[in-house]
């Protein structure tokens, strides 16, 4: 696998090695070892999935506390935007984002390390998402950011007005206002 450093330290973009030939493609999604040497030591413990429609937008969520999450994440099939923001209170990327395209076609992984909050919008007609955590979802710790918070500066590359969100994700405040937010200098794994 090759590992890709982004603009903000520990989130990283990882395209893994695919074997193609005439009857198709395979490629290892994940490998323990070859993450824990080249990323981080990390235990994931749960899987997720989603699918979604056009213009769906989802987050940006984040688990607080001793729930925080780090996360991997890839596209099964269809195209997302997925974005990473970095609400460490202190940190020198503190409310910058990473935006990366995933898709079923390009097979990249996002890794989100706890204490950014994480949100994608489907750019194709579908998308099966997948990701990993490395601590179970509690709904007690639930946190979200506003995510068209105009500081934030992310493009979703949906047309205004045609974002579809849930009605929980139409209401989070902006970054200034959030709750929860994590210290940069604390332990968070």
């Amino acid at each position: 696998m090759n590992v890709i450093k982004t603009a903000i330290d520990g989130v990283v973009i990882i395209e893994p090695k695919i074997f193609g030939d005439s009857r198709g493609y395979f490629y290892e999604s994940y490998s323990k070892r070859d993450f824990d040497s080249m990323v981080r030591p990390i235990d994931f413990v749960q899987d997720n999935q989603s699918f979604s429609s056009y213009g769906v937008v989802r987050g940006l969520h984040f688990q607080r506390g001793e729930h925080a999450q780090s996360k991997l994440v890839r596209v099964i099939s269809g195209t997302v935007l997925d974005v990473a923001v970095d609400i460490r209170k202190g940190s020198p990327t503190f409310g910058k984002h990473v935006a990366v395209e995933l898709s079923g076609e390009n097979h990249r992984e996002f890794f989100i390390p706890r204490g950014f909050a994480h949100g994608f919008a489907v750019l194709s007609d579908t998308a099966l998402f997948q990701y990993k955590c490395d601590n179970p979802y509690c709904p007690e710790s639930e946190g979200a950011i506003a995510f068209d918070d105009p500081a934030l500066g992310i493009d979703w590359r949906i047309p205004t007005g045609k974002a579809l969100l849930s009605d929980k994700d139409r209401k989070h405040k902006p970054l200034a206002e959030a709750d929860g937010l994590f210290d940069y200098n604390e332990k968070l794994y």
